[in-house]
């Protein structure tokens, strides 16, 4: 956070999406922290916001992808290398492609706003061979919908005087909006993909 703020505007952008991208590929870094702290500068008028959150929704998307790569042609080769442990890898993978054919887009989707998740639903996804085009779809609704929902957040509440109560209120109502529509907007698109309208 200290370092976007450190740093001047054009490499702000380019710090921000390095971070936001190394994360969202597999890296442990402060990827949510940074564009909740660009956008607050934002607020101050020392950033863009719409540049901010195309950046973050971006970078998340392109990082996504290639943890999704990582997960297909690198843990999975890993996994089903052979081991002692081989047999019980080659189950879990087994179980692991079941649930990804059921929860596969919610879990990517809902995953953007989850830390743990947020680093490794790429890797898993990619390593249970969830089909790219459908992982695609549902990566780039969440990393937009992730980068619109958390930098507009964070822009208004710092531009606001009002008391952590009211932040905190207005996360809450913020999260409760998002999971929402994003559960009716899933089962929809999850009803087309069955009946064959969405590529697998």
């Amino acid at each position: 956070m200290l370092a976007v703020v450190a740093v001047p505007a054009n490499v702000g952008y380019l710090l921000l999406a390095l971070l936001i991208g190394g994360e969202s590929a597999g890296i442990p870094l402060p990827g949510e922290t940074a564009l909740v702290a660009a956008a607050a500068l934002a607020s101050q008028g020392k950033l863009d916001i719409a540049l901010v959150v195309g950046v973050a929704a971006a970078a998340a998307i392109v990082g996504d992808n290639i943890g999704y790569l990582i997960g297909r042609r690198g843990l999975r080769w890993i996994a089903e290398h052979p081991a002692p442990w081989a047999r019980h890898t080659v189950r879990l993978i087994a179980r692991g492609e079941v649930f990804f054919t059921r929860h596969g887009g919610k879990t990517v989707f809902f995953g953007r706003w989850l830390p743990v998740l947020r680093i490794t639903a790429a890797w898993l996804a990619g390593a249970h061979r969830m089909p790219w085009r459908r992982f695609a779809l549902f990566n780039a609704l969440g990393g937009v919908c992730w980068a619109t929902t958390v930098g507009v957040l964070a822009y208004v509440v710092g531009q606001s005087a009002g008391s952590l109560v009211s932040a905190f209120g207005l996360l809450g109502v913020a999260g409760v909006t998002v999971s929402v529509a994003g559960h009716l907007i899933l089962r929809r698109l999850e009803r087309r993909s069955a009946s064959g309208d969405v590529d697998r």
